[in-house]
């Protein structure tokens, strides 16, 4: 008797897989454009997220993602995959090939279509660390226009919306969700919790609330203070260098080679 993974193997063999690799973190009208593209495509559509989490520029966890991310894109919800073996590209292109497709069409914003060509072709028939694909067809199609995931401010991107969310401003942070996305204050507030943030309650209004620390709400966004920067320790005047800069807190190493782990509010700059 065959199994599943075998009967699986043989109804995709010599069959084009249309794959999209993404961080939508949030996800935002950008990224519906890309689906879009994708789905136009031959073959069969794979949609698979990063797993990134971290409280400057990915602030929601893996299953917040997917769960966003099909909620908002109802369309393609049976195609993005919950899989917690598949953290990187390669995994997934390794994933894809153990299902039996021997043809991809791998979809990306058109500032990414170099770099993708140039890393899935590189490896691919190579075995290493990173698992093991080998095609027949390979083609990195632009989904025409910029990569959501992208940082910068053109277009809407993902970037764009962590930067509203951290201004509190609910109201451009909206103009980056589908219309018919009805749980825009909730993944708003998410947001904002990953980042540290408090959650906002003031949606009607859109108005700018006063940040609880405005020194938070810079650090938050990465322009507070940098790792080898020079530093004042408050309390007692010493001056150090950042060593290392974690969520909410920094450590400081002085010159006489000492070290000190301080809250933000516990040091400032040297000018």
């Amino acid at each position: 008797m065959k199994s599943f993974s075998q009967y699986i193997k043989e109804k995709t063999e010599g069959k084009t897989a249309v794959l999209v690799w993404g961080r939508m973190n949030p996800p935002t009208i950008g990224h519906e454009k890309l689906l879009s593209k994708a789905a136009s495509l031959k073959g069969d559509l794979h949609i698979y997220l990063s797993h990134t989490n971290d409280k400057k520029k990915n602030p929601l966890d893996y299953s917040s993602k997917i769960k966003y991310s099909r909620k908002m894109f109802p369309k393609y919800a049976r195609n993005i995959h919950l899989d917690n073996k598949v953290k990187t590209l390669f995994n997934l292109l390794t994933k894809v090939y153990d299902l039996g497709y021997t043809k991809i069409n791998l979809v990306a914003g058109s500032d990414r279509i170099s770099e993708y060509d140039a890393l899935v072709n590189k490896y691919n028939g190579v075995e290493g660390r990173h698992g093991y694909y080998k095609y027949e067809e390979m083609q990195i199609v632009s989904a025409g226009h910029r990569d959501p995931d992208a940082e910068g401010a053109t277009g809407m991107s993902a970037s764009k919306m962590r930067a509203a969310a951290v201004s509190n401003d609910f109201s451009t942070f909206k103009k980056g969700l589908p219309t018919a996305f009805k749980e825009d204050q909730e993944l708003f507030n998410d947001i904002r919790k990953g980042m540290g943030l408090k959650e906002s309650v003031s949606f009607r209004q859109h108005i700018q609330l006063r940040p609880v620390s405005e020194d938070r709400e810079k650090f938050v966004e990465g322009d507070l203070f940098e790792e080898g920067q020079k530093v004042v320790i408050k309390e007692s005047s010493e001056i150090g260098t950042l060593d290392f800069i974690g969520s909410n807190y920094v450590i400081v190493k002085t010159e006489d080679g000492k070290k000190y782990r301080k809250w933000i509010s516990d040091v400032k700059e040297f000018n």
